[in-house]
């Protein structure tokens, strides 16, 4: 593979915590800056993703062990999808913006399964690319939850639960903390206004560019 010219950036968080309207902002900011940007998202649309979302929605129950599987897998075809991919995106020179990555099967299926194997077979994977910087939007989960609550017909399974949802969040940090001297992590106080947030993520960002 070409040495990539684009920066590969990875939003985490609950869910209800803004992530699709900060990507949005971001795209705004590197736009311009005349940047060439690629949003994306996991699940992903291919046949893996659709088997994750059919899990997710309680509609296909499956073990926490094969859900890793499955993003694992997903993951892998969303690096290296000719055209569309990670890998090829950035090699073409566009900025990727990733709503989820690696990380959340570190905090979601993690502590379900075993931990280190979960990190293991995504990081050491030779097709899953290491971001550049991960951005980490860090919402109280009360409020995570009530935003859901108000916003949405239908909960996945990782939504429906109060405690579960403090116990991510506290499973994302301490990741984050177990990671914090190999990879790039910004934790962005997100229960702001959202123009003071897009502004410390625009920030955190163009010291990666």
């Amino acid at each position: 593979m070409a040495e990539k010219s684009g920066k590969f950036i990875v939003f985490e968080g609950l869910d209800g915590s803004g992530k699709s309207t900060q990507i949005a902002l971001l795209e705004q900011n590197l736009k311009a800056l005349g940047r060439q940007v690629c949003r994306t998202a996991e699940p992903t649309e291919g046949e893996f993703g659709r088997r994750i979302r059919a899990a997710l929605s309680g509609a296909q129950p499956c073990t926490t062990a094969e859900l890793a599987g499955l993003f694992l897998t997903d993951r892998i075809s969303h690096n290296i999808a000719p055209e569309t991919g990670i890998k090829a995106q950035l090699e073409a020179g566009c900025d990727v913006i990733c709503d989820r990555y690696y990380y959340s099967s570190f905090a979601y299926q993690g502590p379900g399964t075993d931990p280190k194997w979960v990190r293991d077979m995504n990081r050491n994977c030779p097709d899953i690319l290491k971001p550049d910087l991960c951005v980490f939007l860090d919402v109280d989960y009360r409020r995570c939850k009530e935003r859901l609550d108000a916003g949405r017909e239908a909960l996945e399974i990782y939504e429906r639960d109060l405690g579960f949802m403090e116990a991510t969040r506290n499973a994302f940090l301490a990741v984050f903390d177990a990671l914090k001297d190999t990879d790039r992590i910004a934790v962005v106080d997100a229960d702001r206004e959202r123009e003071a947030v897009a502004e410390d993520i625009f920030s955190v960002v163009k010291a990666v560019l």
